[in-house]
C-alpha cells in the first residue's frame, strides 16, 4: 500500500503502483472526467504513471495553472504531426513550450510561407478532433537510433545520442504518429482545445549554432480557452502598434544598421529623451549622496581576470590587442573601475557609505540572432551605482535602495512592480559561507522593506545575489529593470579595504545598484509603455508653431522664440502646405501640442492649441498658453510638495 496526501492536508491508502487516473476515478466521476495529469511530490507527471511511494499528490484539471504548459506542449506535437501530414519528408527537430507559446523547428527543403499558417491549422484541428491518446513507451537506445534513422529523422538520432546513458528514451505516441519525449503529456490531443494560433514563420540554427544547418520554426500560441487566447492576440495587436522601432522611426528618434549591430544611433530627438531621463536621474541620485564619476571603457584584461569577469563572462567581452600586444578589454560591467575610484586614497569607516554612480557606457556581446531593438543591444548606458558599506549598514542601505527604486518607477507611472530573489548560480565566485552571508543579508533588506518577493532560482551574478525588479506596462507585458546586488567576493578579490574603528583593515562590503538598468532598454519600454505620447516633460519636441497662412511667419517666429525663452522645446512649421497635413504629419511624430496660428491669431496675439489625440481646440492669450505649458512641463520630481521616498 502506499499513502497518498492531497492538497488539502487528508491522506488516503490506495494499492501500490496506483495510476493517477485511478486516484482520481476514485474521487469522484466528475474529477476523472477533468483530470489531465497529476503532480506527485511537486513533479508533473502523466495520469497513467504508476505511485510507488508514499507521497503528496494533486490531480491537475484542464483549468488549473498548471495545465497551461501541458496544452501548448501537447499543441506542438500536435503542430508536428500536421505539418509532416501535409509536407512529407519534413524533418521534425525540437518543439518546446516557451513564454505564452511555443513553437517547433523543421528541416524542409521548401521554404513556409504565411499562406501554409492556416493550412496547419486546419489540420491541427482535425487531428485533435480524433481525439487519439497519448501513449507512453520505453524504448532501448538501439531501437530508437534505429527506427528513426529509418524514418530519416537525423536530428532525432543526434538528439538520442546526446541523451545521457542509462536515462530512460521516452516515446510517446498519438494514433500511429510518434516522438521522442520527456513528457508528460494530458490523456489525448482532443484536450488541447481549440484556442490555439499559428503566429509567425523564422529561421533558426540547429542547436543555435550558426556552423548547423539552418531550419524553419514555426511559432504558435495556445491557451486555456477562447477568451484567453483572444486576450493575448488583442495584446499582439496592440504590442505592434507601440513597437518601439516603428515609433523610433516615425518620431525621428533614433536607427540602426548594419555597420553597428546592437549599437544605437541616436538622433537629435532621441538623444533630447535620452538626456532628460539621465538628467531625471541625475537628481534623484544626488539627492540622495551619491558622487558621479566616470571610468575608463578599456581597461587591461588583468584587472578582469583578478575580478573574476574573464573567467566567468569572457566569452561576452569584445577585446582588442595593442601594437605592443597588451590586451585591452570594452568593459561589460563599471564594478572593477568603481573599485578602482574606492581605492584610490585611504577610506575610513566614518566616510561609510560611500555611494559611487555612473552612466557608463558598456559593451556585451550578444548573439545577433538575440538582438532585438533597444531591447537587446551589445552597446548601451547603465545607471550604475555602487555603495560601498560596513556589514552594519547592509539592511539600511538596501532598504533605502529599494524605496528609491519604487518611487522612481512611480513617477515614471509604473505601479505594478514584482521583486524577484536571485541566489547563487551554478557559475561563481567566492566561498559558500560567503555566498551565505550575502543571500541571508539581502533576504533581511527587502523584508525589512517590507516587500514580498519571489524566489528565482540560480539566477544571481556570479558573483552575488540579486534583487531584480520586473515593471508590468500598460499592456501587460513584464520588463526586468533594476537590480540590486550584494558582493562580498569582488572588493576582496580585487584588494579594497577600509580602516575600522580599532585602526585594521577591513573588506567593505558593496552593493551594485541599477534602476532603469540599461538606458537603451528603459526608453525602449517607455516608447512602447506610452505608444509615443509621452507626458510633456519627457516628450523630445514639446510644441510645433504651425502657421495656417505664410503671412503669419514673423509671428510664428516670435512665438517659438518665446517658447524657447520659457524653457521648452519647440519648432515652428512655415511650410507651404494646408494645416491638415501639418495636423496630421506632426501627429504621426506624437508632437504632445501645436500652436496654430493664423491672421487672427496673429493680430490678437493668441495661439490656437491643438492637443495630440483629441479634435478639439482652444484660443488663448499667447503668454496664458505658454505658462500653462511650463507648468505642465515641470518633471515630477521638481513639481511643489514632490518627497523623495527614502533616499
Amino acid at each position: 500500500m502506499v499513502s497518498l496526501t492531497f492538497p488539502d492536508g487528508n491522506s488516503r491508502d490506495f494499492d501500490n503502483g496506483v495510476t493517477g487516473t485511478a486516484v482520481a476515478e476514485s474521487i469522484s466521476k466528475s474529477l476523472s472526467k477533468k483530470a489531465v495529469a497529476m503532480v506527485v511530490d511537486g513533479e508533473l507527471s502523466d495520469l497513467s504513471d504508476p505511485v510507488q511511494s508514499d507521497a503528496q499528490i494533486q490531480i491537475v484539471t484542464r483549468d488549473d495553472d498548471a495545465a497551461l504548459e501541458l496544452i501548448r506542449h501537447d499543441a506542438a506535437h500536435v503542430m508536428a504531426e500536421a505539418v509532416q501530414e501535409l509536407f512529407p519528408g519534413t524533418q521534425v527537430t525540437i518543439g518546446p513550450v516557451i513564454e505564452n507559446g511555443f513553437y517547433y523547428d523543421f528541416d524542409r527543403e521548401e521554404p513556409f510561407t504565411p499562406e501554409d499558417l492556416p493550412k496547419i491549422e486546419k489540420k491541427m484541428a482535425e487531428i485533435i478532433a480524433r481525439g487519439a491518446p497519448f501513449t507512453k513507451e520505453v524504448w532501448t537506445r538501439d531501437k530508437a537510433k534505429k527506427t528513426f534513422k529509418e524514418m530519416g529523422e537525423d536530428y532525432k538520432v543526434e538528439l538520442i545520442d546526446a541523451i545521457p546513458e542509462g536515462e530512460d528514451l521516452k516515446i510517446y505516441a498519438q494514433g500511429d504518429w510518434f516522438d521522442l519525449c520527456r513528457g508528460p503529456h494530458m490523456p489525448s490531443t482532443k484536450h488541447v482545445g481549440s484556442a490555439f494560433k499559428l503566429l509567425s514563420i523564422a529561421g533558426a540554427y540547429w542547436r543555435g549554432d550558426s556552423d548547423n544547418p539552418m531550419l524553419q520554426r514555426i511559432y504558435a500560441t495556445a491557451w486555456t480557452n477562447e477568451k484567453d487566447l483572444k486576450a493575448y492576440l488583442t495584446m499582439l495587436e496592440e504590442a505592434e502598434k507601440r513597437d518601439h522601432r516603428r515609433l523610433g522611426r516615425e518620431m525621428d528618434l533614433f536607427h540602426f544598421q548594419e555597420e553597428a549591430p546592437g549599437s544605437v544611433f541616436w538622433h537629435a530627438k532621441g538623444w533630447t529623451l535620452f538626456q532628460a531621463l539621465i538628467n531625471y536621474m541625475r537628481r534623484r541620485q544626488n539627492d540622495a549622496g551619491y558622487v558621479e564619476v566616470n571610468s575608463p571603457d578599456m581597461m587591461d584584461k588583468g584587472l578582469w581576470e583578478k575580478s573574476g569577469h574573464w573567467e566567468k563572462f569572457g566569452e561576452n567581452m569584445f577585446t582588442t590587442v595593442t601594437p605592443d600586444e597588451r590586451v585591452y578589454c570594452c568593459k561589460p560591467m563599471n564594478c572593477p573601475g568603481h573599485v578602482q575610484i574606492f581605492k584610490h586614497g585611504l577610506k575610513s569607516y566614518k566616510e561609510l557609505p560611500i555611494k559611487i554612480a555612473e552612466f557608463g557606457k558598456v559593451h556585451r556581446y550578444e548573439p545577433s540572432g538575440a538582438l532585438h531593438g533597444m531591447l537587446r543591444v551589445r552597446h548601451f548606458t547603465q545607471d550604475d551605482a555602487h555603495i560601498f558599506c560596513t556589514h552594519e549598514q547592509i539592511t539600511e542601505e538596501c532598504v533605502k535602495v529599494n524605496n528609491l527604486i519604487l518611487s522612481i518607477y512611480r513617477d515614471f507611472g509604473f505601479e505594478d512592480v514584482v521583486i524577484k530573489f536571485s541566489d547563487r548560480p551554478e557559475k561563481r565566485v567566492g566561498s559558500d559561507d560567503i555566498w551565505d552571508q550575502s543571500e541571508a543579508a539581502l533576504k533581511t533588506a527587502v523584508e525589512a522593506a517590507g516587500m514580498d518577493y519571489e524566489l528565482n532560482p540560480g539566477e544571481g551574478a556570479f558573483y552575488g545575489p540579486k534583487l531584480e525588479y520586473v515593471l508590468r506596462d500598460a499592456i501587460g507585458r513584464d520588463w526586468q529593470c533594476g537590480t540590486l546586488q550584494v558582493d562580498l567576493n569582488l572588493p576582496d578579490r580585487l584588494g579594497a579595504f577600509y580602516i575600522g574603528q580599532d585602526g585594521e583593515k577591513y573588506v567593505p562590503v558593496m552593493l551594485h545598484r541599477a534602476m532603469f538598468g540599461s538606458l537603451e532598454r528603459f526608453t525602449g519600454i517607455l516608447i512602447e509603455q506610452h505608444a509615443g505620447h509621452f507626458p510633456l516633460w519627457l516628450a523630445p519636441l514639446q510644441a510645433v508653431v504651425a502657421t495656417i497662412v505664410s503671412d503669419v511667419d514673423a509671428y510664428a517666429v516670435e512665438v517659438l522664440e518665446a517658447l524657447k525663452k520659457a524653457g521648452l522645446r519647440g519648432e515652428v512649421d512655415l511650410r507651404n502646405e494646408k494645416i491638415n497635413y501639418k495636423v496630421r504629419e506632426h501627429s504621426v511624430g506624437k508632437v504632445p501640442v501645436m500652436f496654430v496660428c493664423g491672421k487672427r491669431e496673429a493680430e490678437e496675439g493668441t495661439v490656437s492649441i491643438r492637443r495630440l489625440g483629441s479634435k478639439d481646440q482652444s484660443v488663448l492669450p499667447l503668454d496664458e498658453a505658454i505658462a500653462a505649458l511650463v507648468e505642465e512641463a515641470v518633471p515630477p520630481d521638481l513639481k511643489p510638495g514632490y518627497k523623495a521616498e527614502a533616499a
